[in-house]
């Protein structure tokens, strides 16, 4: 018998396909335009929801039997800013300059509505375990997201990866620069960051027919 039940691994499967947080359900696109120029940004924000989604679900599913309905979004907001701030002091004292690259897109998580979502949506009626596994999911979901928008926009717009020049140097004319290669900067802009993930819609919804009758 394996570690998770069907049920439970669906959990995780799911938001990466048929569900998508950002691509089917259409939320979290504020960071996916925003933060996606570097792939190193993508990643950290990626890990950052993660730890805040995953860990939230598990305390706000312990909480649920506890929570008046009538303050329950006050006491979600409470939790994901604790979790938020944990974030950002952990970014402020090992990557600082990364932290001043997210700035306040690392605060914006706290409304991000794909963990609100989760909350009110999961947490509040399933066990801490299952929650767990719908953060992770559900945020793995959303990472892969934004690392494939940040790998294609900072590769074609500033010709590097994780900062490393992979594509020669544009200034000494090396690798496809000396073939007359140019960046693209339009790369580096938000409206690019959207069409590559209507890219990515439509790609999906073309392989997976089902998803633009139920969508």
């Amino acid at each position: 018998m394996g570690l998770l039940s069907k049920k439970d691994a669906a959990l995780i499967k799911d938001p990466l396909f048929d569900n998508n947080p950002i691509t089917i359900q259409v939320l979290g696109i504020c960071s996916a335009l925003a933060i996606t120029a570097e792939l190193k940004a993508s990643i950290v924000m990626s890990i950052s929801v993660m730890f805040v989604l995953g860990l939230g679900n598990v305390v706000i599913s312990l909480m649920r039997n506890i929570i008046p309905s009538k303050i329950r979004i006050i006491v979600q907001l409470i939790v994901v800013a604790t979790l938020v701030i944990i974030v950002d002091l952990v970014l402020k004292a090992f990557a600082y300059e990364l932290s001043k690259t997210l700035s306040v897109f690392v605060g914006l998580i706290i409304t991000n509505c794909i963990i609100m979502g989760r909350f009110e949506a999961f947490a509040l009626g399933n066990g801490p375990w299952r929650s767990f596994l719908d953060g992770i999911g559900n945020s793995v979901g959303y990472g892969v997201i934004l690392i494939i928008v940040g790998f294609f926009r900072e590769l074609l717009g500033s010709g590097t990866l994780l900062g490393f020049k992979v594509l020669g140097d544009p200034i000494e004319k090396t690798g496809l620069y000396a073939i007359g290669y140019e960046n693209n900067g339009f790369m580096l802009l938000s409206p690019m960051a959207l069409i590559v993930v209507g890219i990515i819609i439509w790609i999906q919804r073309t392989k997976n027919k089902s998803l633009i009758e139920e969508h």
